[in-house]
């Protein structure tokens, strides 16, 4: 099926190595427009990782070739992928691990598939970000938050969900200054608290970065002590 910008399949990958439960969730969360991917170990779900482009992962903690917060640390360090953690030990330093890695949720087996469902379904919600209607557009940028289309320069750029979020929140108070703590906690909810202290710096870096263009400079101004700010004047 060819993906536009306006009918997108979401792709969820299950890395759970009991191949009965794996099954069993993707029985449980199947809907229309909903695409799996089943991996068994650390090295399937990297393949598929690396090649498929994917909406959200269940990842289980104990694989038969590793941990599964070793492809964690992989992902965080180059996507903010949404990531639910499934582990069969309910321990709090699991629960602190998983977070301090960029996990977005966890779950402890065993679970309801029912409460899993729920779990997920609140995951993409917030991932959606605003449903609200509201493009922005001057004279190099035109985005359109609803429709996930990016241009700068006139060319297409590719944002992560933080990115969107980050990008909506500026745009729609220019000139104004956004403390760190109000970005974290509209970016990231009420998962701020686990989130890393160089998150916001960095997601903020890879936004700027792929604004600017080569040899131009980018409209997201750092005030020191303060946050950043959208400035007014940037073209």
């Amino acid at each position: 099926m060819e993906k536009t910008h306006f009918d997108k399949t979401y792709q969820i990958l299950i890395v759970e190595d009991d191949k009965g439960l794996n099954q069993g969730i993707a029985l449980a969360l199947r809907g229309e427009g909903i695409l799996f991917h089943s991996a068994y170990s650390l090295s399937q779900a990297r393949e598929i990782w690396k090649k498929e482009t994917v909406d959200l992962i269940l990842l289980d903690v104990n694989l038969p070739d590793g941990s599964g917060f070793d492809l964690l640390r992989e992902i965080r360090r180059e996507s903010e992928t949404p990531v639910l953690m499934l582990t069969a030990n309910d321990l709090e330093i699991d629960q602190v691990t998983g977070f301090s890695l960029g996990a977005d949720d966890y779950i402890t087996k065993p679970f309801s598939l029912m409460v899993l469902r729920a779990r997920v379904e609140r995951m993409r919600r917030r991932a959606s970000g605003p449903t609200a209607a509201g493009d922005y557009q001057d004279a190099r940028y035109r985005f359109r938050f609803q429709e996930m289309v990016f241009l700068a320069d006139g060319k297409e750029i590719t944002l992560s969900k933080t990115e969107q979020k980050l990008l909506r929140l500026f745009t729609e108070h220019p000139g104004q200054i956004l403390s760190r703590s109000r970005l974290e906690e509209a970016v990231w909810m009420d998962g701020a608290y686990y989130v890393d202290e160089n998150a916001l710096s960095v997601a903020v870096n890879r936004l700027r970065h792929k604004l600017a263009g080569k040899g131009k400079s980018c409209p997201i101004q750092t005030v020191y002590g303060l946050g950043y700010v959208w400035g007014k004047e940037h073209v």
